[in-house]
C-alpha cells in the first residue's frame, strides 16, 4: 500500500489472515469482523513495533465507523457532554458527540489563549512527539459544561497513557471526574501501568474500538505478537 492509502476503507471479514506474521501492515478487526489495515511504525530498537492509526487522515467512512462504535459502547455511561484530547483525539471526540446526539463537544488545547489560566493547565507529553514541551490547558469558560456531568474523556490512540492521565490530572484539578475513556485504538498494553497508578478505577473506565499489540521482528524479518 501507498503511505496516503491507509485508514482510507475497512475490508471484508477474513480478508486477511488476522493472526500470525505481518510485513507491509498489520491487521486489526472490529468487532463485525470487517478488518483496517494498519501501517507499522517501527521503534527505536528496531526489534519492537507498533500499527498506527491516525483517525484525521482517515477517510470518512473510516471515521464515522470508529465513532460510531465508540459512540455505543459509551452510551450507556449516560454521558453528558464528550472532552476531547488535542490533536487527533479532537476529530475523533467530535464525531463521537454527534452520534451521542449533542450538539457540542469540549476540547482540550495545547495553544495558550490569553484569556486562559496557567492554574488550569498540566506538561503533556506524546508518543509521536516526544521532545515537544507542551502544556494541556482547557478553556475557563468551558468548565460550566463539564463540572457536574458525566464526562466522557476521548482520544483517537491509547498508547503510553502520558496525555490521557494528563488529561485526567487537569480535569482533577478542576473538580471533574469523567465516567468512561474511549479511544478508537488502544496500542499495546503500556497504558494499562499509567492508568492504574493514577488510579485503580481508570483501566475498568477505558474503552476502544479495537486493540493492537507491541509487535516483535521474529528471525524471519517479520512482525508478529509477544507469544502469550
Amino acid at each position: 500500500m501507498a503511505p496516503h492509502d491507509f485508514w482510507q476503507e475497512f475490508d471484508p471479514p477474513d480478508t486477511f489472515a488476522g493472526d500470525g506474521e505481518f510485513a507491509a501492515f498489520y491487521v486489526a478487526a472490529l468487532e463485525d469482523g470487517r478488518q483496517l489495515r494498519l501501517p507499522i511504525r517501527v521503534l527505536a530498537d528496531g526489534n519492537h513495533a507498533l500499527a498506527s492509526l491516525i483517525v484525521n487522515q482517515a477517510s470518512f467512512a473510516v471515521l464515522d465507523t470508529l465513532a460510531e462504535s465508540l459512540a455505543e459502547k459509551i452510551r450507556p455511561r449516560g454521558i453528558d457532554v464528550v472532552a476531547g484530547l488535542p490533536t487527533l483525539g479532537l476529530t475523533l471526540a467530535a464525531a463521537v458527540a454527534q452520534k451521542l446526539g449533542h450538539n457540542r463537544y469540549v476540547p482540550l488545547g495545547t495553544s495558550r489563549k490569553f484569556w486562559y489560566r496557567n492554574e488550569l493547565s498540566v506538561a503533556l507529553s506524546s508518543i509521536t512527539t516526544p521532545t515537544q514541551q507542551k502544556r494541556l490547558y482547557i478553556d475557563p469558560r468551558m468548565l460550566p459544561l463539564l463540572s457536574g456531568r458525566r464526562v466522557a474523556l476521548i482520544d483517537d490512540v491509547i498508547s503510553s497513557g502520558a496525555s490521557i492521565v494528563a488529561a485526567l490530572d487537569l480535569l482533577t484539578a478542576c473538580g471533574i471526574e469523567p465516567v468512561v475513556i474511549g479511544a478508537a485504538m488502544l496500542q499495546s498494553e503500556r497504558w494499562r501501568e499509567s492508568l492504574t497508578a493514577a488510579g485503580p478505577q481508570w483501566t475498568a473506565r477505558t474503552v476502544g474500538v479495537f486493540a493492537t499489540p507491541l509487535l516483535e521482528r521474529n528471525a524471519a524479518g517479520r512482525w508478529q505478537a509477544p507469544a502469550a
